[in-house]
């Protein structure tokens, strides 16, 4: 049976974490020797918590698919981390930034979660600016900030263009610190395969080595997966493309609830697809939309120079639809606005797949100057893709899939339904509801893995029985050989066709059905569609080489197939929600101005699902959602 027991808190508010730190057990320091926590992923959430947790002096072993953990996705975030120093004295405070979130999510996030992540905020700015993050800083020394969607407010740390890659480096540097020292052994060019329970606690992984095929297995007193999201479930995504779902699905057929699935992020600033022969998408950082407007033209079909459609006949549409937020409206609201207006015949580029991101006020109101020196490197990037200069031409950006809020379940100490699994950052469900705001993941990875899983971790220490048990047992054993029978069959096959165009069909299915827009009609039309594809997949592919070489067409062909089964729940869920909230628009449900409409009579809860099977509907559990301190109201932009 899954206990969906969140286990957070009583007490006011703003109170939970504080008595909880000191209410939790702890473990003695001369003893946190004694235990292995085994870490998977090493991005900001996975890196962060792997180097707190050895420096507290726990043995850490830590696994990356990466060459090298400087490698991680999280490198590729640009334009901040939110945090409620209220430097600007605008007005912010922890329970804005409290409340900005849970009403970004749409109401689809637990309370005591999100309320804990503004809490730390302001701890995470003062860690990273220690570590030599080079924030940005204005001209009386202070760290400068910046607003982002969904917010009124200048809360976002940023440094230029490039924050995420500046984190990760911080925590990196502590990371590295650690293996050092020899407390933490790191495992690059390792991806979990399996996940190993033992009595029903979670006590280890199986790994295999991408360049010489070796299948191994590790065991723990902890497992904790920091593995990100599964966006490129729909192929072309703004994410890396060795992200993968493999290693939370597979916690997920052990036993893990998945939890709602449906909360895929659409980003409305990515450069527009050109054609066929892409693999991915590029982001151009949300931060833009604080100097850059948002327009196309008011004509359908007008195909002249953006420079040469005067002002009288340019529609800027966020701006006259969200007047108080204006183009730093909600991702999910700005990305569906962008379709709409394209749907309408009015987009631009080639495709007519695009709108104009238009920096001329800014500059002519700043100087060029600053804004090099706020995003020149994005706008480099932006050139040496489309050979456009934005400080000229306006860019021309359409929405991408991006981030993912559903992931595997965790309860307020950030651990699963599975004993002794602890999921972080973007792995898990817990703080975005359904639709992330702009520099919170950066957030809620650093939150996790540098102060809340070390408090948590040692709680589940000092409490649980844990008995010795090493690789030798048959749960290892039987693990190992699931592996190893799934690779030899994956390397049998000679059919036709790569594994690229497999995904690349899977793909288009999920975002013509279960994309920016659902409908009940379109997702059983994907349930219909996805299961056949699957079958041909695993007998129609082909994978040169061998297992016992570097292989990245092997590896491809393991991450796909998950992704073919993960894909049914997915639509199952979008199905079972008959509600629009956040980033899940469901067009029979909206109001009459085309507004997600929710439904909180029927749907004010956490959706988890329990495997039941490969093809088989899994079966749904419900976490209802209590709100306490905020109230429940149509969210407005206006």
């Amino acid at each position: 049976m899954i206990n969906l027991d969140a286990h957070a808190p009583s007490g006011p508010l703003a109170e939970k974490w504080n008595r909880h730190r000191n209410e939790m057990k702890l473990v003695n320091p001369s003893n946190k020797r004694k235990f292995k926590i085994l870490v998977v992923g090493t991005g900001l959430a996975g890196g962060s918590a792997a180097a707190t947790l050895a420096e507290l002096g726990y043995n850490v072993e830590a696994f990356c698919y990466q060459d090298s953990p400087r490698r991680a996705h999280s490198i590729a975030a640009q334009g901040g981390i939110n945090a409620a120093k209220n430097y600007q004295n605008d007005g912010d405070s922890v329970y804005r930034l409290f409340y900005d979130t849970i009403k970004g999510g749409d109401f689809r996030a637990r309370e005591s979660n999100v309320y804990r992540l503004a809490q730390v905020s302001n701890a995470i700015i003062d860690h990273c600016a220690a570590q030599g993050v080079p924030f940005a800083r204005e001209y009386g020394g202070l760290l400068d900030n910046r607003s982002f969607g969904g917010a009124q407010v200048s809360r976002t740390f940023y440094a230029r263009g490039q924050t995420g890659q500046q984190l990760l480096l911080g925590a990196y540097a502590s990371l590295i610190r650690q293996i050092g020292r020899g407390a933490v052994k790191m495992h690059s060019r390792s991806e979990m395969q399996e996940l190993v329970l033992v009595d029903g606690v979670a006590r280890g992984i199986v790994t295999r080595d991408l360049v010489t095929g070796k299948i191994e297995s590790h065991v723990g007193d902890a497992v904790v997966l920091a593995t990100g999201g599964y966006g490129n479930l729909y192929f072309l995504s703004t994410m890396a493309a060795g992200c993968n779902v493999t290693a939370a699905y597979r916690a997920y057929k052990k036993g893990a609830a998945f939890a709602n699935p449906c909360y895929v992020q659409i980003h409305p600033t990515c450069i527009p697809i050109t054609g066929d022969h892409q693999s991915k998408l590029t982001l151009m950082s949300e931060s833009l939309r604080n100097d850059g407007r948002i327009w196309v033209p008011k004509k359908v079909g007008d195909k002249r120079a953006p420079n040469d459609i005067p002002e009288d006949e340019r529609d800027y549409y966020l701006e006259r639809k969200y007047p108080s937020y204006g183009n730093l409206a909600p991702r999910d609201i700005s990305s569906r606005s962008a379709k709409e207006v394209c749907d309408e015949g009015r987009g631009v580029g080639e495709a007519g797949r695009g709108v104009y991101l238009d920096f001329a006020d800014s500059i002519k109101r700043l100087g060029v100057e600053t804004i090099k020196e706020r995003y020149g490197n994005l706008f480099d990037m932006y050139f040496k893709i489309t050979a456009e200069d934005g400080y000229k031409i306006p860019m021309r950006i359409y929405p991408a899939t991006h981030y993912t809020m559903g992931g595997l379940w965790v309860d307020y100490n950030l651990m699963s339904n599975v004993p002794g699994l602890h999921v972080i950052g973007e792995a898990n469900f817990s703080d975005h509801g359904a639709n992330r705001l702009g520099a919170s993941a950066l957030m809620q990875g650093l939150a996790d893995g540098y102060f809340i899983l070390p408090y948590t971790m040692g709680h589940w220490l000092a409490t649980a029985k844990l008995p010795k048990v090493s690789t030798d047992r048959p749960e290892f054993k039987q693990a190992e050989a699931e592996v190893d029978g799934k690779v030899k069959k994956l390397l049998s096959l000679k059919g036709k066709r790569t594994v690229k165009s497999f995904h690349r069909d899977l793909g288009k299915i999920m975002w013509e059905y279960c994309g920016m827009g659902r409908n009940d009609a379109g997702l059983k039309k994907a349930l219909e569609l996805i299961p056949p594809l699957r079958e041909e997949f695993w007998k129609n592919i082909t994978v040169p080489g061998a297992g016992e070489d570097l292989n990245t067409e092997l590896e491809r062909a393991g991450r796909v197939a998950d992704y073919f089964e993960f894909a049914e729940l997915l639509v199952y869920d979008a199905l079972e929600r008959k509600e629009s909230c956040g980033s899940h628009f469901r067009e029979e449900s909206q109001t009459s101005e085309g507004e997600a409409k929710r439904d909180d009579e029927n749907y004010c809860h956490v959706s988890a699902w329990e495997f039941t099977g490969v093809g088989q509907r899994p079966n749904l559990h419900k976490e209802p959602l209590a709100f306490e301190t905020v109230q429940l109201g149509q969210r407005s932009y206006k």
